[in-house]
């Protein structure tokens, strides 16, 4: 694998980036526009009707965030006019075919001038409605392919999943592509049209019996969930992530076709500058109920890896990905990026960075008083947890049932609540149990190759960094992650 400079392959060079107010969509933007403010063009794919507000969304959404403050200050008074110079807004959607562009000379326009295609367009929620899901995560990964051989002078593709389409595995998890039927708990004949027909089947039943729109969301939940553990995913996410890489191996023929597998993606590490993240994202969540005095347990391996990554490095990752592999199918080009084989990471870990952080820069509550946070009681198995539940939470519920029943459903609506908290809580505790537990490491011997192509070759590593050996993890979260957390969900 030979590698020459990522700055001068990026000059004069057109991208699409699909799913443009993603995370890391941001920071691809971001990255490339102040590092390389010789792009020839950059062609936005956003979810909208129209250019007008495709505009809207890209001003609030993507431009207005603090994210962009550096590429402000560098440009000053040009960055409008920068922008504007090298941005294109595309109203459209990856969930239909030609991405849904309604614009035939823009249409065209694209085909003829792309280099680059980056497709982050995802729905990364575990619990989505299976029909959206599908959409977006399966059939979109479609509809980019068939858009890509359109486009003339492509140099390659980049598809971006998750290291999480393995499943439940355990071991050494390899940097191997999935193959169109494959089905991770054996079941024979895995077809991702015949998944579109069951879903198509469903709502048109649904639709027959009337049901409202609520119900059909909670059915459509549920179907996703049982199709996945069918065939041997834990939940809609992963499973229909993993069918969109089966599509990428089935249609990709010529294409050079790169998958990105990010593990569980956190704040920047150090570009633009440390600390930046957006949303509530999985382990964030569980910082912030800790911080706020809301989590006191935990449900868990305390010795299990946790493979996270911070996002600048997944960023750098697929740029020094698509400068290897410009014209260069190849066999390997699928990477996990993240930590777990170069620098683990554990839940214990984790548990003292949370109490360290926030017993020294406590959290404030409503009335600007700090939340003192203790250590959390840690569950190691499911039995222990409900035993747990049904203890502190399962004999109250059944108490205000018999009090409602006797007061002739006085307390109707405090049961109704109470009741329907436990049921989401236990509902999350299972869509989360498979990483709580999760005993797999992902293998980056693919992304250990790049990396020491990227030192031997002409790639500006000190911009390109994504060795997660640099990660001193205390610093990072005590210093940078857990700090990022606290001020951006504040905003």
């Amino acid at each position: 694998m030979e590698l020459g400079s990522v700055l001068e392959f990026l000059e004069e060079k057109t991208i699409l980036i699909t799913g443009g107010t993603g995370f890391l969509a941001k920071l691809l933007l971001e990255k490339i526009l102040r590092v390389q403010p010789n792009i020839k063009k950059i062609y936005i794919l956003l979810r909208a009707v129209d250019v007008k507000s495709a505009g809207h969304r890209f001003d609030t959404e993507i431009i207005g965030k603090e994210l962009f403050r550096l590429l402000k200050e560098k440009m000053g008074k040009n960055f409008t006019t920068f922008l504007s110079e090298k941005l294109t807004l595309i109203p459209g959607d990856v969930s239909l075919e030609d991405l849904g562009l309604k614009d035939s000379i823009i249409k065209e326009e694209i085909y003829n001038h792309t280099d680059v295609i980056v497709n982050l367009a995802a729905n990364t929620n575990f619990d989505e409605r299976y029909d959206i899901s599908l959409g977006l995560n399966t059939f979109g990964t479609k509809y980019i392919i068939n858009f890509a051989k359109k486009c003339n002078k492509l140099k390659v593709l980049v598809h971006v999943s998750t290291a999480y389409v393995c499943g439940e595995g355990e071991g050494l998890i390899l940097e191997k592509p999935y193959q169109l039927g494959h089905s991770l708990n054996g079941v024979h004949g895995l077809n991702i049209d015949e998944e579109e027909k069951v879903v198509q089947e469903k709502l048109f039943e649904l639709q027959q019996l009337g049901a409202t729109e609520d119900e059909i969301k909670v059915v459509m939940k549920n179907l996703g969930l049982s199709r996945a553990k069918l065939y041997g995913w834990p939940n809609t996410y992963v499973f229909t992530k993993a069918m969109g890489e089966m599509l990428v191996e089935q249609l990709k023929e010529n294409l050079s076709v790169v998958i990105v597998r990010p593990a569980i993606v956190t704040s920047t590490f150090k570009e633009p500058f440390p600390g930046w993240g957006e949303g509530v994202r999985t382990i964030d969540s569980l910082a912030l109920a800790y911080g706020k005095g809301k989590l006191t347990c935990f449900l868990g391996d305390v010795k299990a890896i946790v493979d996270a990554i911070p996002a600048d490095m997944v960023v750098n990752a697929m740029l020094v990905a698509i400068v290897a592999h410009a014209n260069n199918p190849s066999d390997d080009s699928i990477y996990h990026v993240g930590s777990s084989l170069r620098r683990p990471l554990i839940y214990n870990d984790l548990q003292e960075f949370g109490f360290r952080h926030f017993s020294a820069k406590p959290w404030l509550n409503s009335d600007g008083k700090p939340i003192k946070v203790g250590r959390v009681q840690v569950f190691g198995d499911m039995d222990s947890f409900r035993r747990f539940m049904f203890i502190r939470y399962f004999l109250l519920l059944k108490g205000l049932e018999l009090a409602n029943t006797a007061f002739c459903k006085y307390f109707q609506g405090t049961y109704d609540d109470f009741k329907r908290k436990i049921h989401s809580v236990m509902r999350l505790v299972d869509l989360y149990k498979p990483y709580l537990f999760f005993k797999g490491v992902f293998d980056d011997i693919n992304t250990e190759k790049l990396r020491m192509a990227a030192s031997q070759g002409g790639v500006e590593t000190d911009l390109f960094y994504f060795d997660p050996k640099v990660i001193n993890w205390d610093d990072y979260f005590l210093n940078i992650h857990l700090p990022g957390v606290v001020k951006y969900t504040r905003k």
